[in-house]
């Protein structure tokens, strides 16, 4: 049975003006109804409980998950054993250890609490961020030659190296000790490697392949330190076991920067990880807070929207390593000076991507048509904003998005996916295919390098592929609906009973509710493409401060701005509004639809 049909159409509309159906989560009332009685919770967050469903057995940890009841033994994960023990004897021997992480936020976080965690025992590890553009994801033999050249005999990969089978085969050759952390998507033949700790191993029954790369490398820190603890190391040495609830802000950032469903393990990380954030006891996430002007309590939002695209900003358009550097310092000026550099690193990337989408939006409508995927480039795009633009182009027409720049003679691609369609499974099968120099990724992203004389042959590759799993799953723009409210309705304390659904992000996403025949009243322009407004009641009772994102040029913008008086559903999510220390409610508009 699809996801379209378990649901219904909500208020009949099948196709907004946007171009997406509009479906109701389908509800257990009585569910809904014991859940908020048994739990003291109100009814709305029980409707929305239980359309998510989350059962009675499973909703005291959603509203409360806590690593106690939620944290697995390490050593479940296949080859955790294995790695901690090669770890521990490393550490036994006094031989060099060394990472060598990724550039994106994953990366930065998960290089960055292994740095802050080996330093907890009085080693300091050199590390290794690949640059996006001379050196490209993943391991390469000649950085882990020169970590090699440093002192490092054991070399811990993280966010990367589950496909990197060529470089770990020199590494090996060259008397080099690898061990895999990663949780990108991998293939029956492994690298060669002393331990692949991976829950996406096709031989993994951990349960666990939802982590982030952060999420796996924490549980590598539990593994070691118990591993320590049984051979009786820190009492030898005198070490004070460090406290790895402390760096769950670093877990938290990675695993909602990475995308990944935040249900079970992950919602634990995440919640206990902004708990640990308000203490402001990472000094270089606090100075990238400063300097970001967050001024709130931090939550998921500002971990996706505020916080990650500094830490990215690095590695997109500037030095790599800085977002590593950042996280894992414990210098308050140097913390400060890197941080402005990512704020303006991230001014300069969005100025660039700005550029870049509006060429693949041209490249993109050039064409006859939008089919099941679509797949542009461009000989002088940025690597490090194309898979911005490749999430841009998923919003903007629904379908899995390809976005290509060139680098010596070579395209170097990034993709973003829609529900159902397993970007990773498909970029490896191309790989396998012959159609990729490389290539990887997970359900929901991926990168690869690509010949472009084989460019033809990848496109209908794909283009066929991911028709037939659109076809054979009825696929389609969808937004799903949580349930209708008048514009009174929105009320500081409806927020503050949604607010207990949190951390919202991928797998648990935010309520949304359509306002039923509002009107939107002094709808203007903010900033260059943003529409806000005042929605009002079809009777005029209400007033809900709205706005809608980058949506100027679109049909959803033009019909908030040109609404003629005429009623409208409004579907969007609900958001306190803090701005200059007032406690009000704003809609944060996802779709409008008119009255069917």
């Amino acid at each position: 049975m699809t996801e379209h049909q378990q649901e219904t159409t909500f208020m009949g509309i099948e196709r907004s003006v946007t171009g997406k159906w509009w479906r109701e989560r389908a509800n257990d009332e009585r569910l809904a109804t014991t859940i908020a009685q048994r739990f003291g919770v109100p009814e709305i967050v029980g409707r929305v409980m239980a359309a998510r469903g989350i059962d009675l057995d499973d909703a005291e940890s959603f509203l409360s998950p806590t690593l106690r009841d939620l944290m697995p033994d390490p050593s479940t994960l296949q080859d955790m054993d294995k790695a901690a023990a090669r770890i521990a004897d490393a550490i036994e021997a006094g031989e060099g250890i060394a990472v060598f992480g990724d550039y994106d936020v994953d990366g930065a976080t998960s290089t960055a609490l292994l740095k802050r965690f080996f330093r907890a025992l009085g080693l300091e590890v050199p590390v290794h961020i690949p640059d996006r553009m001379s050196e490209g994801y993943g391991p390469n033999a000649p950085a882990l030659m020169e970590l090699q050249r440093k002192g490092a005999e054991l070399i811990l990969t993280v966010d990367c190296g589950v496909t990197a089978y060529a470089p770990l085969q020199e590494a090996r050759d060259a008397g080099i000790d690898i061990i895999v952390v990663d949780h990108h998507a991998a293939e029956p033949e492994l690298p060669p490697a002393v331990a692949v700790v991976n829950p996406n191993r096709l031989d993994d029954e951990s349960g666990l392949g939802h982590l982030c790369a952060a999420g796996v490398a924490f549980l590598v820190c539990v593994a070691l330190l118990r591993e320590l603890r049984n051979r009786g190391w820190l009492e030898k040495k005198g070490v004070r076991a460090p406290d790895l609830r402390g760096w769950l802000d670093l877990v938290a950032l990675g695993t909602v920067c990475d995308v990944v469903p935040l249900r079970g393990l992950n919602r634990a990380f995440v919640t206990q990880g902004l708990k640990v954030m308000k203490h402001r006891s990472n000094i270089g996430m606090t100075a990238l807070a400063d300097i970001a002007g967050v001024s709130e309590v931090p939550s998921a939002y500002h971990l996706g929207y505020v916080l990650g695209p500094r830490v990215n900003a690095g590695g997109r358009v500037g030095e790599s390593f800085l977002g590593t550097t950042l996280l894992s310092g414990e210098n308050p000026a140097e913390a400060q000076d890197i941080a402005r550099k990512l704020d303006e690193y991230n001014r300069e990337r969005k100025a660039i991507e700005d550029i870049v989408l509006d060429q693949a939006i041209s490249a993109v409508e050039g064409k006859s048509k939008v089919g099941s995927m679509v797949l542009v480039g461009g000989e002088d795009w940025h690597p490090g904003v194309i898979g911005i633009v490749a999430s841009r182009l998923k919003d903007r027409y629904h379908v899995p998005s390809l976005v290509m720049g060139m680098v010596d003679g070579v395209y170097k691609g990034s993709a973003r996916s829609v529900p159902g369609i397993d970007l990773g499974d498909a970029i490896i099968a191309a790989r396998q295919a012959g159609l990729l120099i490389n290539g990887g990724g997970h359900h929901m992203a991926a990168g690869f390098t690509l010949d472009p004389e084989k460019l033809e042959a990848f496109e209908d590759f794909l283009e066929e592929r991911f028709a037939k799993i659109i076809a054979e799953n009825d696929i389609r723009p969808t937004i799903t609906v949580d349930g209708a409210l008048h514009a009174k309705g929105a009320t500081i304390e409806l927020i503050d009973a949604l607010e207990k659904l949190g951390p919202f992000g991928a797998g648990n996403a935010e309520p949304r509710f359509v306002f039923v025949d509002c009107r939107a009243v002094k709808a203007d322009v903010v900033g260059q493409d943003h529409v806000r407004c005042i929605l009002t009641g079809a009777n005029g009772q209400g007033r809900l401060k709205a706005i809608a994102f980058r949506c100027l040029d679109n049909d959803m913008g033009q019909t908030l701005i040109k609404h003629g008086g005429r009623p409208l559903h409004v579907l969007g999510h609900l958001r306190r509004d803090s701005w200059q220390g007032r406690d009000g409610v704003q809609l944060i508009i996802d779709d409008v639809a008119l009255p069917v």
